[in-house]
């Protein structure tokens, strides 16, 4: 693991005292200079929580808590 320099671990100690808030902000911020966002990409992806929000919201399909959704996966696969 590559040492961090004096300005870095600075920036880090200022960051770890700001509320969560701005804690997530920076590192969204940060997350983006290394894999920006795809605006194309990010836009089907809300369209198809949308339309699986909506599926809940008819009925359509009944939403399952995680851990019983895991739980039976896991049964059926023999884990």
């Amino acid at each position: 693991m590559q040492t961090l320099t004096t300005d870095a671990a600075k920036f880090l100690e200022v960051a770890e005292s700001l509320p969560i808030e701005m804690r997530i902000a920076i590192v969204d911020r940060l997350l983006e200079t290394i894999q920006p966002t795809d605006s194309d990409v990010d836009g089907l992806w809300i369209a198809e929580a949308d339309r699986r929000a909506e599926e809940i919201r008819s009925g359509k399909v009944t939403a399952k808590l995680g851990d019983l959704f895991l739980s039976e996966a896991r049964q059926k696969l023999g884990l």
